[in-house]
């Protein structure tokens, strides 16, 4: 009876660990027409931002909704539509987020020059600094010999 029991108990065990394995994500298996079309909607999924995820391609995200935006690109991309086609039709159902790459308007400039203007200023500002130490260095006053007498003199007071 207890040899039934443990031989009972192990396979529950043994099913239980397999049914673990068995949880997985579902893959995408979307049939392109060539593999130039493969190539083209995966690197078309891999420049545009999931809408839920925020910090991922359609590619790495699991998301429904990266699943369902991954499927529209490829079925576009089979359609014949080109690349600035897909990407105008998702940037006006979803904004300028989903892509990776802002492009180059004038409400982007903030994006793109910021960094450099950054760097320029900082620049500026260590340029000033640095002079301005440099000119305190060399720019020491010497003592008149009226000026040491009046030192002297009040040095003297001092040790009174």
């Amino acid at each position: 009876m207890i040899k039934i029991l443990i031989k009972s108990f192990s396979a529950l065990v043994l099913l239980l660990s397999m049914a673990s394995v068995v949880n997985a994500t579902p893959v995408d298996t979307y049939e392109f027409k060539s593999p130039e079309n493969q190539k083209r909607g995966l690197s078309l999924a891999h420049s545009l931002r999931c809408p839920q995820c925020q910090n991922q391609n359609l590619i790495d995200s699991n998301s429904p909704v990266a699943q369902d935006l991954r499927l529209e690109v490829f079925e576009m991309v089979d359609e014949g539509k080109n690349d600035d086609e897909i990407i105008e039709f998702m940037t006006s159902r979803y904004g300028e987020f989903v892509l990776y790459k802002p492009r180059m308007e004038a409400k982007t400039y903030v994006l793109w020059l910021g960094p450099i203007g950054l760097l320029i200023f900082g620049g500026f500002i260590g340029f000033l600094f640095i002079r301005k130490q440099r000119i305190a260095e060399t720019n020491t006053d010497e003592l008149t010999s009226e000026d040491q007498q009046e030192l002297d003199r009040l040095l003297k007071r001092d040790t009174k």
